[in-house]
């Protein structure tokens, strides 16, 4: 049996008033070493990210033991990090962080597409398509044909947008994870003169994110799945509006409740109808022997707002 004079059996509030004098007098050596940080932003970031920091260590009594494994939890994850692999990133999404980011930086809007995390495997340069044209290059899995529009918040069409969309295989597989010269799932078109887009893509299927390393251990520990709920993703970009990145998620999917990066939203969740073979497509593609589904999805952009930093748009 444990003691329970241990620091970690007892609750922060049955702290001596003594303890917790030393305690915050530390809090406040600490903060005031901050004091004439040039930078405000800066300034303010430090003394946040200090304040709640202690407040964690003391409100759950952290042993020494616990900050060692937390060392060396962090320590695994810079060595198992180099250019293809981030796994501080990776650690971010399973924590919440990177979704909490989003939302913070893109706040829910009227009627506008709501954001989600860009993930791992965006790659620049994709392959152009024209409207309804192909992205899979080949890659395996149950074809989707996929539809909708551009619009602003105020319902005009946005012909022109740029459109980047990538996907993982039926085998839970991106292109990149075969090698840097396989490019398949990923494409960018451009809307029409009224804003529509349309394509042949795959029928998102569930995968894991990386766990082999200290986050994926992290989640065999707490209990968690690394996999993915099922999702395409999507970029668009416009002049004059501001860039959104996003997914769609399969309505029906077992994992939409417990996606391991937190990036399922209700207004993402699309109904993917399954058609029988030999059901007619939207363009005429002859699908004689297998089933396909199709999806459609109209994306909303915000204005770039007036004043501050010019939003980054990709002609």
């Amino acid at each position: 049996m444990r003691s329970p004079t241990r620091p970690q059996d007892r609750p922060a509030h049955h702290v001596p008033e003594r303890q917790r004098r030393v305690e915050h007098d530390l809090l406040q050596t600490v903060l005031a070493s901050f004091r004439d940080t040039p930078d405000p932003r800066l300034k303010v970031l430090m003394e946040s990210l200090v304040r709640h920091l202690h407040a964690f260590i003391r409100n759950v009594r952290l042993t020494e033991d616990e900050w060692q494994r937390a060392i060396d939890f962090l320590t695994a994850a810079g060595h198992i990090t180099d250019e293809r692999r981030q796994e501080f990133v990776l650690l971010s999404d399973v924590l919440g962080a990177s979704m909490q980011m989003i939302n913070v930086n893109h706040e829910a809007e009227h009627n506008a597409t709501e954001a989600t995390v860009v993930g791992p495997f965006f790659v620049e340069g994709a392959p152009e398509i024209s409207l309804g044209g192909d992205m899979t290059g080949g890659a395996p899995g149950e074809p989707c044909w996929v539809e909708g529009t551009v619009t602003d918040t105020t319902g005009n069409p946005v012909p022109g947008a740029r459109i980047d969309v990538w996907e993982a295989d039926e085998d839970g597989h991106y292109d990149v994870q075969y090698g840097p010269h396989h490019t398949a799932g990923r494409a960018h078109l451009y809307t029409d003169a009224q804003g529509r887009y349309a394509f042949w893509g795959l029928t998102p299927t569930p995968y894991p994110i990386p766990h082999d390393g200290p986050v994926g251990e992290l989640l065999a520990r707490t209990g968690r799945s690394p996999l993915r709920a099922s999702h395409l993703h999507f970029m668009a970009t416009a002049p004059r509006h501001r860039t959104v990145i996003t997914h769609i998620f399969v309505e029906g999917d077992e994992l939409l409740t417990q996606d391991a990066v937190f990036g399922v939203k209700a207004s993402l969740i699309k109904k993917f109808p399954r058609q029988e073979p030999g059901t007619p497509t939207p363009d005429g593609r002859a699908l004689p022997a297998m089933t396909w589904t199709r999806v459609r999805f109209d994306i909303v952009l915000r204005p770039t707002p007036a004043t501050g930093p010019a939003e980054k748009n990709e002609e």
